[in-house]
């Protein structure tokens, strides 16, 4: 877990809820924030553009992070030395809107659930839509595999499974048997229901739990963000599950790596065991392993940062890369997440 990890809960929840703002320099906003994005040409596994931000006394990272379509757990791994609640005025902030895709799985919906992000790919075979997702907890986790939508509703009726209610009871909190729509119903406005009993892809009213493992399995996203992909999601769509922490691909042929904290009880240190598991990534994305700078790969393994990163032999070093990120140019918005 990331230093910044730890300073999340109440506080940053809290911090979640103030307006988000950017820096100083000629790109804009939108270039970042969209979450449609072209399929990327050949020798090319990579999609968005990684930026950063002047940070004012007023913010928050997870107000950052909603104004760009990030998860909470991704813009604290990005930033582990920032306070998360309360950056400093000028403080230089990551904002992570570069990802490499998830090798051999353009269709439908695919869901890593290491990097905490969804993936949707149109049946127009061109674009491919993106954003970060809330999945399940400890037992709760929700499940590798395959799925496929069955229906789609809009202000739907949460019936509480008995094994919730249980838990909630334990907890001293007493649950009703039916939540119907409205602000308190934790389904938010739109759900696609998989063909798993029990398990939906919906929306929030509580979307600062966006990014981290909190659900009882199932997969939420931002209100804005469901609300955009629900009507293009036809019913049938392929639903894909996968946990992979460590994504290898390439830019401009040069390969990369996006590496996530993985789950609890998939996380290891352990030099020859995290190795084949890099040189598995770079298999099956297709890469030339005698082109893979095998230490640098190991440390941003272990650095964790979550965003895509040369290990091709001669790159520059991680910290260079990054202190080259641009900034965005100013832009007092609370918006920006709607450009899509």
């Amino acid at each position: 877990m990331s230093t910044n990890r730890a300073w999340g809960g109440l506080g940053s929840i809290l911090a979640a809820l103030l307006v988000a703002c950017s820096a100083d320099t000629s790109h804009s906003v939108a270039e970042f924030a969209a979450s449609r994005h072209p399929l990327p040409p050949p020798g090319t596994d990579v999609v968005g553009s990684l930026a950063a931000v002047r940070a004012r006394a007023s913010d928050s990272l997870l107000g950052l992070a909603r104004n760009f379509d990030v998860g909470h757990d991704e813009i604290l791994d990005a930033n582990p030395e920032v306070n998360p609640e309360l950056p400093g005025g000028g403080a230089r902030v990551l904002i992570p809107t570069q990802h490499i895709l998830p090798p051999g799985l353009r269709e439908g919906i695919v869901v890593n659930l290491a990097a905490l992000r969804l993936y949707y790919y149109p049946a127009d075979g061109h674009t491919v839509i993106t954003h970060p997702a809330g999945i399940g907890r400890g037992s709760w986790a929700t499940p590798e595999g395959n799925a496929r939508v069955v229906s789609k509703d809009i202000d739907p009726v949460w019936r509480i499974p008995p094994s919730i209610r249980t838990e909630s009871a334990r907890l001293g909190e007493t649950l009703p048997a039916v939540v119907p729509p409205g602000p308190d119903n934790p389904l938010g406005q739109y759900a696609l229901r998989l063909n798993l009993p029990g398990y939906l892809i919906h929306g929030t009213n509580r979307p600062y739990g966006i990014g981290m493992r909190v659900s009882h399995g199932c997969i939420q996203l931002y209100p804005e963000d469901i609300s955009a992909l629900f009507p293009k999601v036809p019913v049938g769509t392929k639903v894909t599950v996968i946990n992979r922490p460590y994504l290898i691909g390439r830019i401009a042929g040069h390969p990369y790596l996006e590496a996530h904290p993985p789950q609890e009880d998939d996380a290891t240190q352990d030099r020859a065991e995290l190795l084949a598991r890099l040189h598995q990534s770079a298999q099956e994305a297709g890469v030339d392993v005698t082109n893979i700078h095998w230490e640098q790969a190991l440390r941003i393994a272990r650095m964790a940062r979550g965003v895509p990163l040369p290990i091709y032999r001669g790159a520059p070093a991680p910290e260079v890369v990054l202190a080259s990120v641009p900034l965005v140019e100013s832009a007092a918005t609370t918006n920006a997440w709607l450009v899509k």
